[in-house]
């Protein structure tokens, strides 16, 4: 599906099944340096059960259209008022947002300052704050492949770096390296130096109003529990999930666990997403 904000093209995967905006709705965004097809373990269910579903791809990611040189968008900030634009594009006047990583401090920023268009908040490998240490910053902005080998190493969680997938042949490692390999590394400079900007994580968390979830990777190094367990605790009616044995990248490394708990939980407060 394509929609247009800001006069650009953005593309988004709707589970496969016609966008109906007048059934409850969840957004899904994706984290730096990558796009849609980290959800594709999440999206068709809830396209089957009752909600309509837009997995996007962030300007400059994936199939949407954002300059050559980074994306347009270049902080936490302005991507939050971006996703309440995306809103309106969709002819939604609320939506239940699920973020992941990069993608969570959008979704919680969105819900900060756009707090009558978020029904549901839900953040993976989230954190109030996610420096970026200098070495990664530089290697992104320089076009080294090292600042792809480092993002992989340390958010795929350990088992899935040897296999582990429950579908038989995928390889969560590999298939992380080959999606980050198609980003512009203007794209994932620009992502990176966002979330190591953001500084507004405990301000914006107490300003949401509505439940949050908060899922947890067990062994996630990037964003650890530590972390995660302190912004469940900055939100005001939050929902905090330990996924076990899980890194950073758990909806793609553990799928179903994933799926219950935003299943779970979004059931929970779909009557106010309508």
């Amino acid at each position: 599906m394509e929609l247009i904000v800001d006069d650009k093209r953005v593309f988004a995967s709707t589970g496969g099944r016609a966008f109906d905006p007048a059934r409850p709705a969840v957004i899904f965004l994706h984290g730096a340096g990558m796009d849609r097809s980290v959800w594709s373990g999440q999206l068709r269910y809830f396209a089957s059960h009752g909600w309509s579903v837009l997995a996007v791809d962030l300007p400059g990611h994936g199939n949407s259209e954002g300059p050559a040189q980074g994306p347009s968008l270049p902080d936490i900030a302005a991507m939050a008022d971006w996703v309440a634009r995306l809103i309106d594009a969709a002819g939604l006047s609320r939506a239940a947002l699920v973020g992941h990583s990069m993608g969570a401090l959008v979704a919680l920023a969105a819900t900060a300052r756009h707090p009558d268009r978020v029904s549901a908040l839900a953040l993976l490998g989230a954190a109030a704050a996610m420096p970026v240490h200098p070495d990664l910053l530089n290697a992104a902005a320089t076009g080294n492949h090292a600042a792809i080998d480092s993002m992989v190493n340390w958010g795929v969680g350990r088992p899935a770096h040897i296999g582990g997938h429950i579908a038989p042949g995928l390889w969560v490692a590999g298939a992380s390296l080959r999606l980050l390999e198609r980003i512009d590394y203007a794209v994932l400079a620009s992502d990176l130096a966002a979330c190591n900007a953001y500084d507004d994580g405990p301000v914006d968390a107490a300003k949401v109003l509505c439940p949050a979830l908060v899922l947890i990777g067990e062994a996630d190094r990037m964003t650890p529990p530590k972390a995660g367990r302190a912004l469940a605790a900055a939100l005001p009616d939050p929902h905090p999930v330990v996924l076990p044995g899980t890194g950073h990248m758990m909806m793609v490394e553990q799928p179903d666990l994933v799926l219950d708990a935003l299943r779970d939980f979004l059931s929970a407060t779909k009557e106010k997403a309508a």
